[in-house]
């Protein structure tokens, strides 16, 4: 089964760095995944197996630590997933598309937590929930945004990663 790896925690520089996303996809698929392929330097990666999310998640992450060093969070879904988030975007064409943010997790997320966080006033950005993610306008430099994953993660207390809507939608092409 086609699978979408979201790695949580890549870094340009410093201990998370992938250094050459070919090298990736050539130890992954030493371990035993099929037709692995990479999308940006930012940890996106498309395999196939028949191992179930837990034991690829394993997998993954320990081959990553092994060979490369880094200690990341990984993030499993499925294509129709994101097809669904897409489709449940809530921000209409309004809105500029290159700041819509969508925040996935494997957990499931509280639904207390999404209440609290969809009251709260963000200033000019938006936070919604959603079946598959959470999405985020943020309309500000990265710097200065309020609503990031580090709060997200701290809000409902389990591991989150962030993707542009742009970006998700090219995951679900390749």
């Amino acid at each position: 089964m086609k699978k979408i790896i979201l790695l949580r925690g890549v870094t340009p520089t410093g201990t998370n760095r992938i250094p050459k996303m070919s090298y990736l996809v050539e130890i992954l698929t030493e371990v035993g995944f099929l037709n692995v392929q990479t999308y940006i330097q930012s940890g996106n990666i498309l395999l196939e197996s028949e191992l179930s999310d837990e034991e690829i998640r394993k997998l993954v992450h320990d081959t990553i630590l092994d060979k490369i060093g880094a200690d990341l969070s990984i993030i499993i879904k499925e294509i129709n997933q994101l097809e669904i988030a897409i489709q449940e975007n809530p921000f209409d064409n309004t809105y500029d598309s290159s700041r819509i943010h969508l925040v996935f997790t494997n957990e499931e997320i509280p639904e207390s937590t999404l209440t609290e966080l969809s009251r709260e006033n963000f200033g000019d950005e938006e936070f919604y929930g959603g079946h598959e993610c959470c999405y985020l306008y943020l309309p500000r430099d990265a710097r200065k945004k309020r609503l990031n994953t580090n709060y997200l993660e701290k809000k409902f207390g389990i591991r989150m990663t962030m993707r542009k809507l742009s970006v998700v939608e090219r995951l679900t092409k390749l």
